[in-house]
């Protein structure tokens, strides 16, 4: 059968579990999955770029971040803002006398980022970060996610569904082919995002 959509993810779950009873529960396992998923993929496609206004020492992250990957100012020269612990951002609010200025640095702080110098005007920001994957459901039939790796939806939302059902013994075969899907479809995304680059190998001579 098969997958393409919301529907019949659904379908395919309750058959491979071979039960007709759980029509109810198995939102939450495909729910559960794509929690897993999140933390296991990083995927191209997870990839978005926003732009905001950073003209305050904490900023507000978007509602579907997921993680960092670059963060940089595209006011004047563009210039890329530095990742710091909270405990070097302190230091060097402290050595500095927290002097506002061009923003240089960044750390993380819950849903915001907290950046230094405290800007001294607007700059326009640049972030780049991987988003969470848009969940399934009533209003959202299909995903890049289900399109791309209809396997990764089923085994995962299967892997939650054994510990439900107390079948510990499927949970070493659904953990596999998990795995396997994660990391091919992961595999993929690298190869997709370095063909075409331009990489070259770099020989030294003995």
């Amino acid at each position: 059968m098969a997958i393409t959509n919301y529907t019949e993810l659904q379908s395919s779950i309750a058959d491979w579990l071979n039960r007709d009873d759980l029509t109810t529960v198995i939102p939450t396992f495909i729910s559960l999955a794509e929690k897993q998923l999140e933390r296991s993929v990083r995927h191209y496609q997870m990839i978005i770029r926003k732009s905001a206004v950073l003209d305050t020492q904490y900023t507000s992250l978007p509602n579907d971040w997921l993680e960092t990957i670059r963060v940089q100012l595209t006011s004047g020269n563009t210039h890329r803002l530095e990742l710091v612990s909270l405990d070097d951002m302190v230091e060097l609010r402290e050595k500095s006398g927290n002097t506002a200025g061009r923003p240089r640095y960044y750390a993380h702080i819950g849903n915001t980022l907290e950046s230094y110098p405290t800007p001294d005007s607007s700059y326009d920001l640049e972030l780049m970060y991987y988003r969470k994957i848009i969940p399934l459901g009533s209003t959202v039939a299909s995903n890049w996610l289900l399109e791309a790796a209809p396997d990764a939806y089923l085994y995962g939302a299967l892997l939650a569904a054994a510990p439900y059902l107390s079948e510990d013994e499927r949970i070493e075969v659904w953990g596999g082919l998990y795995s396997s899907a994660i990391q091919a479809l992961n595999n993929t995304s690298n190869a997709s995002r370095d063909s075409g680059s331009g990489l070259k190998m770099r020989f030294v001579s003995h």
